[in-house]
């Protein structure tokens, strides 16, 4: 099918969704889609669309505009989480690494340090990993090329972690050994495959959030793992792991791990207060949230 729809003004932006049933001040609406593309606002404003492109009775363009800035600062609070969680499980991998060998260069040079990895997927990380070093422009990058370039193709896993992707973070705790994988998951009190899969569902949020991706009522495609034999996640609340609702109790429970003094709760509940209106079910959160255990920890 050929795809023939013309650009519209702003004013035509806005003189469409009016005639489609939209409720709202006109020159408002212009103002808003001047800044926010129409073409993003749609996410917001299709929950509220008949079949036939009319919008459903007294739908108005504030509580459309009113998601989608609750799911702007709904992205920066999460980033904010995820930031947290991704400094320290980068830490306490890079010292566990450097640890179990006692060569901050086995991670590259040793393939028994990453027997999780097969030869082809070590050979890829090592190739994205070079590249990240060749490219990367901070001031400890070049400091360590032009002082120990001549020697070391690589640099020493405490300084390389701190330039890898939070993807190549994510292989690199695959193909950790065993008991690397085990000693860090046990500082969360989960087992290893729950925390690898915390990790990468973590790192997909973190992107959709980067690229500004609505997220409010994402349907999870990287499910992360709910811990099976920890009733805190099951009783009485149940955490399902579909929804936005299996990241932000991760986030709670970590957070709660690696930096208990934080404030962040307490931000998520009052954004949850100053959005009385945005729909919880979209986000997977049950009406008794707040007695899960895991919500009600200090």
């Amino acid at each position: 099918m050929r795809y023939d729809k013309l650009p519209l003004t702003l004013q035509e932006q806005a003189d469409l969704l009016l005639s489609r049933g939209m409720k709202g001040d006109r020159d408002a609406m212009i103002e808003r889609l001047a800044v926010v593309n129409y073409y993003r606002l749609s996410g917001y404003w299709y929950p509220f669309r008949n079949p036939d492109n009319t919008f459903r009775t007294n739908t108005s363009f504030e509580a459309v505009w009113q998601r989608y800035t609750f799911d702007r600062q709904l992205r920066l609070l999460v980033m904010d989480a995820i930031e947290r969680i991704e400094v320290a499980v980068r830490t306490q991998l890079a010292y566990a690494l450097a640890h179990q060998s006692g060569d901050p260069f086995a991670y590259a040079l040793d393939p028994a340090a990453l027997p999780g990895l097969t030869p082809d997927a070590r050979n890829r990380f090592l190739d994205e990993l070079t590249e990240e070093i060749d490219h990367s422009k901070e001031t400890f990058a070049d400091h360590f090329r032009r002082k120990y370039g001549d020697k070391h193709r690589y640099m020493p896993i405490w300084i390389a972690s701190e330039i890898m992707t939070f993807g190549n973070i994510l292989k690199l705790y695959i193909g950790s050994l065993p008991c690397v994988r085990k000693e860090l998951a046990a500082g969360y009190g989960i087992h290893d495959n729950v925390l690898e899969s915390w990790i990468l569902a973590l790192s997909t949020i973190r992107n959709i959030c980067a690229h500004h991706g609505r997220l409010w009522n994402r349907q999870l495609g990287t499910k992360p793992k709910i811990p099976a034999k920890d009733s805190a996640w099951h009783d009485p609340v149940t955490v399902g792991n579909d929804r936005l609702f299996a990241i932000l109790t991760i986030c709670k429970y970590c957070i709660g791990r690696i930096a208990p003094q934080s404030r962040w709760p307490d931000r998520w509940q009052n954004l949850l207060s100053e959005y009385p209106y945005v729909p919880r079910g979209s986000m997977g959160i049950p009406n008794n949230w707040r007695q899960c255990p895991i919500w009600t920890m200090p």
